[in-house]
């Protein structure tokens, strides 16, 4: 009876547990923190939607149970999303479902469509739930190791026919997150169309997280991988507006695309929930139909913590490149903490400059030259983060506060 059970096993430790456990005793203590662990949204949702959020709570007809795949309103919204901004059309009753955020959505697909020991094609380092949701349901993962910069196709394809040469059985599904959470990588639609080529003619399917796809900065919106012509025969796409509409707390998302993959998703939600409260779909109706500058001045604000926080790094002798979407910045560790690895530099920045970083191990054993900070402090607080950097830095390398600073570099899209 002391054995752990099946699945919890197959887990590795929570990587970024061992942070936050020492974050969390710091400020027991009384310690100042200043947290860029975790990707949580610090900005309020905007006035409109709490107020439809209060408006249709005074309505005790939806305190009832709720529809697990979305009120038809929503589904709409959510289709008619997809038609301003990308052109793509979608049958909001076959080809959309609501989710309980985008993890929620992407853990019980893959409950839906794997068998034990099926294969599935993942990128290394990416968000956690990518992985372990198909791992939690049996699934056997190859990793598909990604270098930091822009993406090229060819490289990609070339790491995706070596995966399915080495990969018995063949691989069932290909898991994508572009803007990628955590390297801010951005793709185009060039490279879309040469992955899903690639996948319709292995009948590979695509599930493709598109969360960030609405916090971009430099002028070019990232696409979607159902523009692509013959897209939605094998691919599905989440998206959250978590990050859109800052709801982090709201648990509202929704998957879009394949029909068939669509119902799987409906049938086992079917069993396990039965939807977001009905008030919360109302107001995320509101907020998908509603004035969308909201969206433009939340992106306003990621794009000034972003360069400031680029060119105070950039000052301090930390050279990071500048995200061009995400709300993170992918930092490889400094050359004087290179060898240590990022969970124990992580360690290390919070007890010494009482900074909070996600160590890149946490997203995979590719990123583990890396750390990831979120842009959920104001710029106050990251100037103050800064500054504790720059003095943790010239501490453990001298060099640091007299040597020239490089221009930051610019993370340019595929």
């Amino acid at each position: 009876m002391e054995s752990e059970f099946h699945r919890v096993r197959r887990l590795p430790p929570y990587v970024f547990e061992v942070v936050n456990s020492l974050k969390a005793k710091a400020r027991a203590a009384g310690e100042d923190i200043i947290d860029f662990g975790m990707g949580n949204p610090d900005m309020p949702t905007p006035r409109h939607i709490v107020d439809k959020l209060v408006e249709a709570v005074q309505d005790g007809r939806t305190h009832r149970y709720s529809s697990s795949k979305g009120i038809p309103g929503l589904r709409r919204a959510m289709a008619g999303y997809y038609q301003r901004r990308f052109g793509v059309d979608l049958d909001p009753e076959r080809e959309v479902i609501a989710t309980l955020g985008s993890k929620e959505g992407l853990a019980n697909l893959a409950q839906a469509i794997t068998a034990p020991g099926d294969v599935i094609l993942c990128p290394n380092p990416s968000y956690p739930i990518h992985a372990f949701g198909f791992m939690i349901a049996g699934a056997a993962l190859r990793h598909l190791p990604m270098d930091p910069g822009a993406p090229r196709a060819e490289d990609f394809i070339a790491l995706l026919e070596r995966a399915v040469r080495h990969s018995v059985p063949a691989p069932t599904a290909l898991v994508l997150n572009f803007p990628s959470n955590p390297t801010a990588q951005v793709v185009d639609l060039d490279f879309y169309g040469q992955v899903v080529d690639f996948c319709r003619s292995r009948n590979i399917w695509i599930l493709s997280d598109l969360a960030y796809g609405e916090i971009y900065f430099d002028g070019v919106p990232p696409p979607s991988i159902l523009q692509i012509p013959g897209a939605k025969e094998i691919a599905v796409e989440f998206t959250s507006m978590s990050k859109t509409y800052a709801m982090p707390g709201w648990r509202m998302g929704f998957a879009a695309g394949n029909p068939r993959l669509v119902q799987a998703l409906t049938r086992i939600k079917s069993y396990l929930d039965y939807g977001a409260f009905t008030p919360i779909q109302v107001a995320a109706t509101a907020a998908l139909n509603g004035p969308q500058d909201c969206v433009e001045d939340m992106r306003t604000i990621y794009r000034s913590r972003r360069d400031v926080l680029i060119k105070g790094l950039t000052d301090a002798g930390w050279d990071v490149p500048s995200p061009s979407a995400t709300m993170f910045a992918w930092a490889p560790l400094p050359p004087a903490f290179a060898a240590m690895g990022s969970l124990e530099f992580s360690k290390r920045l919070l007890a010494e400059a009482k900074v909070a970083v996600a160590p890149g191990v946490g997203f995979g054993e590719y990123g583990d030259s890396f750390v990831r900070i979120a842009l959920v402090e104001n710029e106050h607080r990251t100037r103050q983060a800064v500054r504790a950097i720059k003095r943790f830095l010239a501490q453990h390398d001298p060099a640091q506060s007299s040597a020239p600073r490089a221009k930051p570099r610019e993370a340019s899209a595929a």
